[in-house]
């Protein structure tokens, strides 16, 4: 059995059908002094995903934030795109579990939901 990054994500450009290769990842998070800390980053694989964000069994309660730097992705590939970034905040209260942030995205639109 592999371990991996308590908090992981992937992207499915839903306009193309496809993971999204090559997006920037920041994962951030709250500290109690109201400012953000970077906490990993990484950019998602041929798959779209990022499973190394943070080491295994280093999460903590609290509230944390994927940054993903759409407007690269698109400028890739041409396409203008509406949202330069999307930033997807959540809440962990229970860190001995696994948090999957999905990400569903197209130029004008996206979508995310907690995954498993």
């Amino acid at each position: 059995m592999t371990t991996k990054s308590p908090i992981t994500t992937h992207i499915l450009d839903v306009a193309r059908g496809k993971p999204a290769v090559g997006v920037a990842v920041r994962l951030e998070g709250l500290e109690t002094s109201n400012q953000w800390r970077l906490i990993g980053e990484g950019t998602t694989n041929a798959d779209g995903r990022v499973t190394d964000l943070m080491q295994p069994g280093s999460l903590l309660a609290g509230q944390y934030r994927l940054i993903f730097a759409t407007a690269d992705y698109f400028a890739g590939q041409q396409i203008a795109a509406f949202y330069p970034q999307v930033t997807i905040e959540f809440s962990v209260a229970a860190p001995a579990e696994h948090y999957h942030v999905p990400l569903l995205l197209s130029p004008f639109g996206y979508s995310t939901y907690r995954g498993s």
